[in-house]
Order: structure tokens, then C-alpha cells, then sequence
């Protein structure tokens, strides 16, 4: 599954699992990446208002994968 959309803002719904790279207000925080899961909500930043999320490697949670169910 890909989207359309490239760039995400807390509250908005993680639509693909994967390393996703984060952006904060340049005085807050430099650059990194984190893991976001399928079906959760992209979290607010505590230090900043307007972090953005981008998709840099999309990567299938174990729960989704049919060979790991039970």
C-alpha cells in the first residue's frame, strides 16, 4: 500500500507502516526518524506545534503479516 500523500501532521492516521523522518521547528529539535504502525495517529511533539512526518522506508508490521498469525 502507498499513498498519495507525502507529509504528515500529528493527529492525522498512519496509513503505512514504517521508518518515518521527523521534522520539528528548526529552534526545537534537529531532524530524525522514528517507527510509526499502521492504524495508530501521529503523535504531537511536546517541545514544538508543528512536527511533520515523511515516509522514508515503508516496512510491514509483524501483527499484519499473515505468516505471524495465529
Amino acid at each position: 500500500m502507498t499513498t498519495e500523500k507525502t507529509e504528515f501532521k500529528p493527529g492525522d492516521k498512519v496509513e503505512e507502516s514504517g521508518v518515518y523522518k521527523v521534522t520539528h521547528d528548526s529552534t526545537h529539535a534537529q531532524g530524525h526518524e522514528v517507527t510509526c504502525v499502521f492504524g495508530k495517529i501521529f503523535p504531537p511533539c511536546g517541545g514544538c506545534k508543528h512536527p511533520r512526518f515523511i515516509l522514508v522506508r515503508a516496512a510491514q508490521h509483524i501483527e499484519h503479516n499473515d505468516h505471524f498469525k495465529t
